[in-house]
């Protein structure tokens, strides 16, 4: 028995594919395992470089519509992808699902999604899950909180267990990219969950901590690799790992990735994988780099939007803005956190690691529950925070932009932008933190005179959202200068915000 699949007798073997689900059966001819790069050759020249001699097949189309798919009529699909927001672009594209079971996973998948408590397929998922599946390469574009983690990790899980098992020295079979550790861990967690009844074993590369633990799992095999780029790099360059099983590539927060100048490590990273191999690309918003990066690494692919391509806020998150002088802004917060402060997590974000760290103290000092994390921290002590906030023992967290991005927490109630983001797309990224999972939340940002170049767009993400303008932001967007120091408070500029959240403050 191979210590890399415990399952299969045969190390030659394919996975237990569970046949009678009807995805990752064995080829039944020649002409099937040739799939692979019948799908990559047929439509044109690719832009990607075509090499592969000496490369092996492999399976990647697992797709059978079922009965009640199959009789949606076109109408029908016009008519359900209108009514959850989504857009698709390509050839042949499949119809979406409107249920778990229409899917045909196997049931020890269907058995997490219960056990999870979902409900039904997110739009992202409904219409995601048929374009993965049947292996072509895909671009998903949906905001933070939609689902989209499981829209490519249990394609990914079928995909693993129609491959050839992992022989001693393999690298794994899925790579997924992420550009923060929070976000690489969170997503390990979630394959780590689903994958576990296919005993599909998976490694979360990143870098601030020891390589010790993350070579030994390399060492051993894993099936699927999640990382940020600088460290695989590392582990590639160190000759732990290596790509040449890779056949399901995950670009997830692609556009957060460029933002972070991961570029260079991106292209250096995907030269080492087979070209055929299934890519799917995942981003929140569709600026122009993002698109030709996409066009350099995909070949033929589905696209799906869910709501728009342009930027645009949860809109279960309701939005308020206060003009505030900088010199104001602590004493404003304050004013904020008694009035809201019910035992609900509160997450602050700060631009700087210093700031961070000193509002954090300031916080504390005034006997409010706050704890820090930022890019400088030991991942020791960013675990330990996270720990500490998600369990509710330190209800209020203070971040850089380092939690902008994969941080999920469940119940984060309130998002407070202390300071303003560099951008509108880190803008909606920050408030995303809240109002996940179909919940409601609300986002707080203080906007000074030293942010009035974002007003318009600001204004216009939240019209977008239906949410109420101010007069003075409105202003602000007409290029009119802000309004004195001191003329508004808290009670006047976030006066709409409803009641009910209380105005004591047990935490003192």
């Amino acid at each position: 028995m191979s210590r890399y699949d415990s399952r299969a007798a045969d190390p030659a073997s394919y996975r237990d594919r569970r046949s009678d689900s009807g995805l990752g059966a064995p080829p039944a001819s020649a002409s099937a395992s040739a799939s692979s790069r019948r799908d990559y050759d047929d439509g044109g020249a690719s832009p990607r470089k075509l090499n592969l001699d000496g490369l092996p097949h492999f399976e990647k189309n697992f797709y059978h519509e079922s009965p009640s798919v199959r009789a949606m009529t076109e109408s029908e699909v016009d008519d359900y992808r209108l009514r959850r927001e989504i857009t698709v672009e390509g050839r042949d594209v499949p119809k979406p699902v409107k249920s778990f079971h229409d899917v045909g996973f196997p049931e020890y998948v269907l058995q997490e999604i219960k056990k999870a408590g979902f409900v039904e397929p997110t739009p992202i998922q409904s219409q995601g899950w048929p374009m993965a599946l049947k292996g072509r390469d895909l671009i998903g574009i949906a905001e933070t909180g939609s689902g989209k983690t499981l829209a490519y990790l249990l394609p990914a899980i079928v995909h693993v267990n129609a491959q050839p098992i992992l022989d001693p020295g393999d690298g794994p079979i899925v790579l997924v990219l992420a550009p923060t550790r929070e976000l690489a861990v969170q997503i390990q967690q979630e394959a780590t969950k689903f994958g576990a009844s296919s005993r599909i074993k998976s490694t979360c590369i990143y870098g601030g901590v020891p390589k010790g633990p993350q070579v030994r799992d390399l060492q051993k095999g894993v099936e699927i690799v999640i990382a940020t780029p600088g460290r695989l790099i590392d582990m590639l360059e160190s000759n732990h790992t290596n790509l040449r099983r890779v056949t399901y590539l995950v670009l997830d927060e692609a556009d957060r990735m460029l933002d972070m100048g991961f570029d260079p490590q991106i292209r250096k990273i995907v030269s080492q994988i087979r070209p055929d191999r299934q890519t799917l690309y995942w981003s929140a918003t569709w600026p122009k780099e993002v698109e030709q990066l996409a066009r350099q690494f995909l070949y033929n692919p589905y696209k799906v939007i869910i709501g728009s391509s342009d930027l645009k806020a949860n809109h279960a998150i309701r939005q308020y803005v206060d003009i505030v002088p900088e010199k104001q802004k602590y004493d404003k917060l304050v004013k904020l956190l008694e009035d809201i402060m019910d035992g609900s997590r509160i997450l602050i974000f700060m631009d700087t690691k210093k700031g961070c760290d000193q509002i954090t103290r300031q916080l504390r000092m005034d006997g409010w529950p706050a704890l820090s994390i930022h890019g400088d921290k030991s991942q020791a002590e960013r675990d330990w925070v996270l720990s500490e906030f998600k369990s509710g023992k330190s209800p209020i967290m203070t971040a850089t932009d380092v939690a902008a991005r994969g941080l999920d927490v469940k119940d984060v109630k309130y998002v407070i932008n202390y300071d303003f983001p560099g951008s509108l797309e880190d803008y909606v990224h920050r408030i995303g933190r809240t109002g996940r999972a179909g919940a409601k939340g609300t986002a707080y940002t203080f906007f000074t005179a030293a942010n009035a170049r974002f007003a318009k767009e600001l204004i216009t993400i939240l019209e977008e959202a239906g949410q109420r303008v101010s007069p003075e932001l409105a202003a602000m967007g007409r290029g009119a200068p802000p309004p004195p120091s001191g003329l508004f408070t808290v009670d006047t500029c976030f006066r709409d915000r409803g009641k009910g959240y209380g105005s004591s403050r047990p935490w003192s």
